[in-house]
């Protein structure tokens, strides 16, 4: 037996024109499930059912068709993968008709039939007329050319030829699998008693099985799989293209609903500001304006936002399409290359919709967006990235462009994976070994990824860096890495940034010491200029002996600024000519060794050496003993065991 694909049928179409009747008369099931849609004769809420070819069930998904019922009829319409549009033979075209066509345009379904319905109220001439205005009505939309097959629910007639065409195109779906990982967005939960939380939903991709663990977003709470249904029955594993039912345990929230996201553990990041091509319906009548405040359908959640044209433009016109940011009022779980629906803010009707270019955009710098359309100006510099990764032929070609779009000097695999709709393992594989692209920290154990573009600009902003900092310090022996990390790549995680140090290292780029980086060519010693001063710091700490000027008297003396001073012992102190024993304190080297000579021979007779003691041996006050004995007890030359000290390493030289 031939496998049949995966996928979800669906219903569109005005209200009365018969499409919960039409799916009843094709599958038998009765899809007004509410008391309320059963006492008025009309569609309120989603309904479902399932459609059987060659014995394999295909989900049925059956939305209302009233205009103030729009937004369950999206929540619907999202994961559709083959629609039946629906015309009453009596009405012909009508305004949610329209409207319908217009979103399942937007939301990318391009297979469909159109069912002209109750052909048993008219004659041949009017069936003839309908299928005029339908032409008309699907030319430059995605469902351009769709078989049309007339029918009567009452009578019966056409459905049979009906039901087969559907079986044909079904048969005919070649789709290969969705990239990314488990999701399902949420058109319904509820709480059974004894079993816990129940969400229903289309799954957009990948596979489910029994006690997988997966994340609620927005919101991020995780819950363990306890059983699956497809279609009512009970299964061990469920995949893309089907109607699922999962029971939740470890989930104590009672606020599930649409909007959320059942998905895979990879998945953990929510946005209220991306990125998108998005094309003005021409039902908007007029242009829409950057700014203007928008009510955007994606999935099944619906969230009010604005749109922020991006090309200049302060206003793009109905037939025409443009890049823009949406800026939400609250975050969405959001993928490259979802499909969403815009409609005006009061709800009155749909005005246009897209596809997510960069689910993670970033609110404009100041810089940018003074050149930009965000600030009224001209177009944003991004603009050539933003249609490249339109215009990208595969997922590749989308993570390189995500790469040269995204601010960020590199981008971890995880968001990659979710901007791209792809799971981390494909992008690891998708970028190794490509020869534009920098793994970080290496291709092995790559946390994240930068372009070679991004990698020579970094190399260039290094080395001004560290030419910067050794001009405005020239005696200090290098730049502390987490400063040139704040400065360059404050996004970069350390441990990734030390990678990126080490490359630049073996590059030649830089050389490091420890916490500090620098220059090759930038090499510390005492310059010309200062070696006279050098001499002159030397003497006055030689003839003090252990009685030594503080820094702010050495200063006075030989008339030097106080940074320079500091710059000038921190060399000498490097190169062992003097110590320092406290922040402004320094002994020269020898008058250090005599009194650590003192120390060790007092210790061998005594077997300790007292404060008290020690400043008699120096013959200096407890300002200058105590300084070096503390200097001992860090250096590890000394160890204090209550008011003395003991030797710790004889013979230890610090």
């Amino acid at each position: 037996m031939t496998s049949i694909p995966s996928a979800i049928i669906g219903t569109a179409g005005h209200i009365d024109h018969g499409k919960t009747a039409l799916i009843k008369a094709l599958t038998g099931i009765d899809t007004d499930r509410l008391k309320e849609e059963k006492e008025r004769g009309i569609s309120i809420d989603l309904g479902f059912a399932y459609f059987e070819v060659d014995g394999t069930r295909t989900g049925v998904v059956d939305v209302p068709g009233h205009e103030r019922f729009i937004r369950n009829m999206l929540a619907g319409a999202h994961g559709m993968d083959l629609v039946l549009l629906v015309v009453a033979a009596d009405d012909g075209v009508m305004p949610q008709t329209e409207e319908h066509l217009d979103i399942l345009h937007l939301l990318g379904i391009r297979h469909g039939i159109v069912v002209v319905t109750k052909i048993d109220l008219v004659e041949l001439s009017r069936r003839l007329a309908v299928r005029e205005e339908i032409a008309i009505l699907l030319a430059d939309t995605s469902l351009e050319g769709a078989p049309i097959f007339e029918v009567s629910a009452v009578t019966g007639e056409g459905i049979d030829a009906l039901r087969a065409g559907i079986a044909a195109q079904i048969r005919s779906f070649s789709r290969p699998a969705p990239a990314g990982c488990f999701r399902l967005p949420v058109d319904r939960a509820f709480v059974m008693r004894g079993h816990g939380l129940v969400v229903t939903g289309t799954a957009t991709a990948g596979t489910i099985t029994t006690d997988d663990a997966v994340r609620i977003l927005p919101g991020g709470e995780e819950a363990r799989v306890r059983s699956i249904q497809v279609h009512g029955q009970s299964v061990t594993a469920a995949h893309y293209g089907q109607r699922i039912a999962l029971n939740l345990a470890g989930i104590e929230r009672d606020d599930i609903g649409r909007g959320h996201v059942v998905c895979d553990l990879q998945l953990r990041r929510v946005t209220d500001r991306f990125e998108a091509r998005v094309e003005i319906r021409p039902a908007a009548r007029r242009p829409l304006a950057s700014h203007t405040h928008v009510r955007l359908h994606l999935g099944t959640a619906e969230v009010m936002g604005k749109i922020v044209w991006l090309d200049g433009r302060a206003a793009v016109a109905p037939k025409e399409s443009g890049y823009a940011q949406l800026v939400l009022q609250e975050p969405v779980a959001a993928f490259g290359g979802d499909h969403f629906v815009l409609r005006d803010q009061t709800a009155r009707g749909t005005i246009g919709g897209g596809v997510i270019l960069h689910p993670f955009a970033r609110a404009p710098g100041r810089a940018r967006a003074r050149k930009s359309g965000v600030a009224g100006g001209g177009a944003d510099p991004r603009m050539p990235m933003l249609a490249a990764l339109a215009g990208a032929a595969g997922p590749l070609d989308r993570l390189l462009a995500l790469l040269a779009l995204e601010p960020a000097f590199a981008v971890s695999a995880d968001d990659l994976a979710a901007a791209a709709n792809l799971r981390v393992e494909t992008v690891r594989e998708l970028l190794a070994g490509q020869r534009e692209v920098r793994a970080l920290p290496s291709s092995a154990d790559a946390e994240a990824y930068t372009s070679e573009a991004k990698w020579q600009a970094l190399r260039r902003a290094v080395q001004r860096a560290l030419e910067a900092f050794h001009r405005q310090a020239p005696r200090q022996p290098g730049m502390e890495m987490e400063s040139l990390r704040s400065q360059l790549a404050a996004d970069l995680p350390p441990k990734v940034f030390r990678a990126v140090v080490a490359q630049l290292e073996r590059e030649s780029v830089l050389a490091r010491e420890d916490s500090l980086v620098r220059l090759p060519s930038h090499h510390l010693g005492i310059g010309p200029q200062d070696t006279r001063l050098a001499a002159e710091v030397e003497r006055l700490l030689n003839d003090a002996g252990f009685t030594p000027p503080d820094v702010k008297e050495i200063e006075a003396r030989l008339g030097i600024a106080r940074q320079p001073l500091q710059d000038l012992l921190a060399q000498l102190e490097r190169e062992g000519r003097l110590a320092r024993v406290s922040a402004d304190l320094c002994f020269a080297a020898a008058a250090v060794e005599r009194a650590r000579e003192l120390v060790g021979k007092h210790v061998a007779t005594h077997g300790e050496i007292t404060a008290a003691a020690f400043r008699d041996l120096l013959g200096a006050s407890r300002k200058f003993s105590i300084a070096l004995l503390n200097y001992f007890d860090r250096t590890g030359f000394t160890v204090r065991v209550g008011d003395a000290r003991k030797l710790k390493i004889v013979g230890s030289r610090q």
